[in-house]
């Protein structure tokens, strides 16, 4: 407790735990929503076109490749929501065709075109999260608050209709709810939180922070806000966790992360069959 309270004095590990719960919190607010409706691998196929475009961020010494990275990711999200609906190529082949693509292209480029002599160090870290969450900015951290309330506040405004499109989509339309245009706001909402997210687990274990709150608040809760609620503060709380035992361990930050989400699934899981 001592050696924690030491480390906390230091500015870089006060940014460390800010975006850290920022993120857990964000990512935590839609695995619901993606759980719910089969879209749990959208994450996944997002992470590794993020990768691509850190890859191509890289080979140009971009000082902040969010510039790149997020609006790379937001149009991939919006052709993997439009690639989707089309009857010949399937939503689950979409995401497979497009991430599989990213991740070989990115990782082609990086070989390619090398901007650093240790490419299987920076490929591992970029892919399995690294110690940029200890090494952040302040403006990247202003920028991490920025984008991390407006997709809290997207959430909390279209709550309603999150809910209505989760749920039921064709009913929603029937009412006049315009679901295309909220499956588009989830869409761009995940995209920013897999760029948020990245310099916390990497790109792999992205879909880990993203969709196993959800699956452990579903084990005890059954209605929709209760298992939001309970899903972001487990989120949060395995974040802490992680981000502490890395700290003073040394263990890799996002490997940590998932471990602790894992270990409270299994928890979740006992208490619901007990129940």
């Amino acid at each position: 407790m001592e050696t924690l309270i030491q480390y906390l004095h230091f500015t870089f590990v006060q940014y460390a735990f800010i975006v850290g719960i920022l993120i857990a919190l964000c990512s935590s607010l839609l695995g619901v929503t993606l759980v719910l409706k089969r879209f749990s691998f959208i994450g996944d196929g997002l992470s590794h076109v993020a990768f691509g475009a850190m890859s191509i961020a890289a080979v140009l010494n971009l000082s902040n490749n969010m510039y790149l990275v997020l609006p790379f990711t937001v149009i991939s999200a919006i052709l993997l929501l439009r690639t989707g609906k089309n009857t010949k190529i399937q939503g689950d082949a979409a995401v497979a065709m497009i991430s599989v693509s990213a991740l070989a292209l990115g990782y082609l480029i990086m070989n390619l075109f090398k901007s650093s002599s240790n490419l299987a160090g920076d490929v591992c870290s970029t892919l399995f999260g690294s110690t940029s969450i200890l090494t952040l900015t302040k403006a990247e951290v202003w920028l991490c608050v920025v984008l991390s309330v407006a997709v809290i506040s997207c959430f909390f405004i279209f709550y309603n209709k999150i809910f209505a499109v989760t749920f039921d989509e064709n009913f929603a339309q029937a009412v006049g709810t315009h679901a295309s245009i909220y499956n588009l706001v989830i869409a761009i909402i995940i995209a920013v939180i897999i760029v948020l997210a990245m310099n916390l687990v990497g790109s792999l274990l992205i879909s880990a922070l993203v969709i196993f709150p959800a699956l452990s608040a579903m084990r005890v809760f059954k209605s929709f806000k209760s298992v939001t609620i309970c899903s972001a503060c487990i989120s949060v709380v395995c974040s802490l966790v992680g981000l502490v035992i890395s700290i003073l361990a040394g263990t890799p930050v996002g490997s940590t992360i998932v471990a602790a989400d894992l270990l409270v699934f299994l928890g979740f899981y006992i208490v619901g069959k007990i129940k």
